[in-house]
């Protein structure tokens, strides 16, 4: 918001300098970006945020500079003349859609005389970086400018049927802006329409068809109120913004919505002429709710801010910024918030507005705030277990986009079969469907790393994935992705890794998984304690080719939720075993369709309470010596008791055990 020194002095007197004003402003909460001296005035550029929709005009930077120095504020009073002809019976205004405009107005003025603006008008623009166009649309910009309401003028003789339309555009309507560009509409935008065609793009831009002109003899003045949602949507598909968008997307004050109206009005008839119509048209078909009071407790502001305060200074400062106060007693007050200031709805927003008119400065450094002891969510600490455990094994954390293209999208989708959800506006050309896995996002940071011939790519995701439903919002799911070019068995020894590290002690099982994107030779469900925890397998060759890799790779893809379901973030003691212990290695020749995941969960069955470890060692294959579709699988077991040393005799019984289990369930045959 850039603000002329000499227009703001019409609104409060300025006992200051210019730097003065600024650093006193930046102090509360209105950071001075930059002064430049233009003519004989100063243009002060100060950074508003988003919740100050109050300050983008030169009335409201003139209140806070009013509340700061206790100066009076003078606000233009305004002496319309009565029209002869009722406005009813030159127009009408017909709101369709109050959801995108839950107001409009308007004002006929005939016979104005178009021409240049004064050059206390033109000087004032030029201060803030404004165009000078001719007085009528000067004198709406002057306005915006001044009390932060937009406005726009159509040329009343181009309205077919003399009449406004406010509806919601039809699906790739055309329109034609006053930059002469033309724009393909959606239907959650809302156009100014005549009884033909649309002729304003509401709250962003006005059409060419109805702008103001040199033969302009008739306007009518517009100055409605539109949703802030639907505004910034229009204005970012469109990529069209401007001084009105810019402020309809933050909030305008509807009550000062009339006096707008009948300021531009005023300034028309002394510098176009012309006879104002009596009357406005003013259609709102639903009454906004009232305000809800804010209960502010005194105490609250000692625990918050460290500093003591009179209740007097309070309620002077809450006063002076235009809360009403509702009701007090001694130890609270309640407020009702002004009509400019809809960001004030908690106590902790009267207590900010308290400290920043206070001044920040009046809060000593040292000043002892009581702390309240926190925690982290359980959700991050197994984030932070999980990227220990995965740097630790040499993977890199990346960070991708929310949306991919169509094709990338539909390659691996195992959450979801359903279409994926698209977004109206796409981040990248060609990416507007919301992910449903984070496998295609990470194959693609690997494609573009291959490239660059980078010889290790060990990646990771920790990202939200959203899941269409059939009513309402998407389900979002919190997950873990990994792309690696080690082996399965390493991948999926990193994976248990991870969940040692978690202390997960529920059984992690992998089951066959089928799926177009993956080799079925190595593509599996994981279970952890019965609930589906994940995927893992390598990209199959037409997969690769989907996508555009050269190596082979493993991708996993994991829930968090069911990770941290699972976790054990309090550590626990557990005595190590004094007695020392007995390995076996088994050398067993099975069938082909027999998994080491089968055969492991009979020898952990058979070995019982014994057992503290058993680790897989080989798969090997030898047609001549073991016959065609059989396999050895090599393993050793590790037993150890943890109350007395285990004898000979009693290691033996379990051995034979395991040897029986696997002979009786698999048919497996133990080579000595």
């Amino acid at each position: 918001m850039i603000v002329s020194w000499n227009w703001l002095k019409e609104y409060v007197p300025l006992t200051m300098s210019p730097d003065e004003l600024a650093h006193r402003l930046a102090m509360s909460g209105l950071n001075h970006e930059s002064t430049t001296a233009v003519g004989n005035d100063f243009a002060i550029d100060l950074e508003v945020t988003s919740n100050r929709g109050d300050c983008l005009g030169h009335i409201g930077v003139a209140r806070e500079v009013s509340v700061l120095w206790q100066q009076p504020l003078s606000v233009p009073a305004i002496a319309l003349p009565t029209g002869k002809t009722p406005v009813s019976q030159l127009t009408q205004v017909r709101i369709d859609c109050p959801e995108l405009c839950p107001r409009y107005t308007a004002r006929v003025i005939r016979g104005v005389k178009i021409g240049p603006s004064p050059a206390w008008l033109a000087d004032r623009l030029r201060a803030v970086g404004i165009a000078v166009i001719s007085n009528i649309v000067d004198i709406t910009n002057y306005v915006l400018m001044e009390c932060g309401q937009p406005l726009h003028a159509f040329d009343f003789d181009k309205l077919t049927g003399q009449q406004i339309i406010v509806r919601a555009a039809q699906q790739n309507e055309e329109f034609v802006a006053i930059d002469h560009r033309a724009y393909t509409l959606t239907r959650d935008m809302c156009v100014i329409a005549d009884a033909e065609r649309p002729v304003a793009l509401g709250g962003v831009m006005g059409g060419a068809t109805s702008e103001v002109s040199d033969t302009t003899t008739s306007v009518l003045l517009e100055a409605a109120e539109f949703a802030p949602l639907s505004i910034r949507g229009t204005a970012r598909s469109l990529r069209l913004h401007s001084p009105s968008s810019y402020r309809f997307e933050r909030g305008v004050d509807p009550v000062a919505l009339e006096w707008a109206s009948r300021r531009a009005c005023q300034l028309i008839l002394e510098l176009a002429g012309g006879e104002l119509a009596e009357g406005v048209i003013d259609v709102q078909p639903k009454q906004p709710a009232p305000p809800q009071p804010v209960v502010l407790r005194y105490s609250q502001i000692k625990r918050i801010l460290g500093i003591e305060l009179e209740q007097d200074r309070v309620l002077r400062i809450l006063q002076d910024l235009g809360m009403k106060l509702d009701s007090k007693t001694d130890q609270t007050a309640t407020w009702i918030s002004p009509s400019w200031r809809r960001d004030l709805s908690r106590e902790i927003d009267l207590i900010e507005e308290v400290a920043r008119i206070n001044g920040y400065d009046q809060i000593p450094e040292d000043v002892g705030v009581p702390m309240a002891p926190s925690s982290r969510p359980d959700r991050h600490r197994v984030l932070s277990r999980v990227r220990d455990t995965l740097t630790a094994s040499g993977f890199h954390e990346a960070m991708t986009v929310s949306v991919v293209d169509e094709k990338s999208s539909s390659c691996f989708s195992p959450w979801s079969d359903a279409a994926p959800i698209r977004t109206s506006m796409p981040m990248l050309r060609g990416a507007d469907c919301l992910r449903r896995s984070l496998v295609p996002s990470l194959l693609e940071s690997r494609r573009v790393n291959e490239s660059l011939a980078n010889d290790t790519i060990e990646l990771f995701e920790t990202a939200k994935v959203y899941l269409p439903t059939t009513a309402g919002l998407p389900e979002e799911q919190w997950i873990l992705s990994l792309t690696s070019g080690r082996d399965f068995r390493t991948v999926k020894g990193t994976l248990e890794a991870m969940l040692e590290a978690l202390h997960v002690t529920a059984e992690l099982k992998a089951e066959p998984y089928s799926h177009d994107f993956l080799d079925p030779s190595c593509a599996c469900r994981l279970l952890l304690g019965g609930e589906l925890l994940g995927f893992l397998g390598g990209v199959s060759k037409s997969g690769r080719k989907q996508i555009g890799l050269r190596r082979e790779t493993i991708v996993a893809e994991l829930k968090l939720a069911v990770l941290t379901q699972f976790s054990q973030l309090i550590p626990q003691h557990h005595p190590l075993s004094p007695y020392p212990a007995i390995d076996f290695d088994f050398n067993f020749i099975v069938a082909e369709r027999v998994r080491w995941d089968a055969l492991a969960a009979t020898v952990t069955q058979a070995a019982g309470s014994l057992l503290e470890n058993i680790a897989y060692q080989e798969t090997y294959r030898d047609a001549e010596k073991d016959g065609k579709d059989r396999k050895r699988l090599l393993f050793s077991v590790r037993l150890r008791s943890t109350d007395q040393t285990l004898t000979g005799d009693q290691a033996d019984e379990v051995h034979r055990a395991i040897i029986t289990a696997c002979q009786e369930q698999h048919q497996a045959e133990l080579l000595g």
